[in-house]
């Protein structure tokens, strides 16, 4: 028989589920990023005891499989120092004439829109290790942000 009348199975044309991308580099949080892992992690494992659907469960699973293995790596850094950023510090700077402020995280508890971001983004990379008053290099400019104060941020270091 030509395969052009054979009825195909619809597992066939699945995409294939591929787990979460575990971000490259060490995993660094704050006490805060560890806290919500270890609640991650909690809440999933009920979440998959409860269900009894088979696909959600396992999207819960592997979902539980990052959740996990980001848990089980997290190396909690203690508060930064005074003035000098680093991960769990509250910093506020000056770029391109506009004061701003936002606090560096762990990769998992970023939120950029909530002012949490990574210490592997962009401005997080850049920010990092600078002190008070120092001048950093962002998008190509050498000057283009002044740091203005960097205070460990009580919330991140909780």
């Amino acid at each position: 028989m030509s395969v052009a009348f054979r009825r195909e199975s619809d597992d066939e044309h699945m995409e294939p589920a591929f787990e979460w991308p575990i971000p490259v580099g060490p995993n660094l949080v704050t006490p805060r990023g560890a806290r919500l892992l270890a609640e991650e992690v909690a809440r999933l494992e009920a979440a998959v005891a409860a269900t009894s659907e088979e696909e959600a469960r396992k999207k819960l699973l592997r979902r539980l499989r990052y959740a996990g293995t980001r848990h089980a790596t997290a190396e909690v850094q203690d508060a930064p120092t005074a003035d000098v950023v680093g991960i769990g510090s509250r910093v506020r700077y000056r770029l391109n004439g506009a004061e701003r402020a936002v606090t560096i995280v762990g990769h998992d508890e970023a939120d950029p829109a909530a002012g949490l971001i990574a210490f592997t983004a962009p401005l997080g990379r850049a920010l990092m290790g600078a002190e008070v008053g120092d001048t950093v290099e962002f998008q190509g400019r050498e000057d283009a942000i002044t740091v203005l104060a960097a205070d460990a941020d009580p919330e991140a270091n909780a």
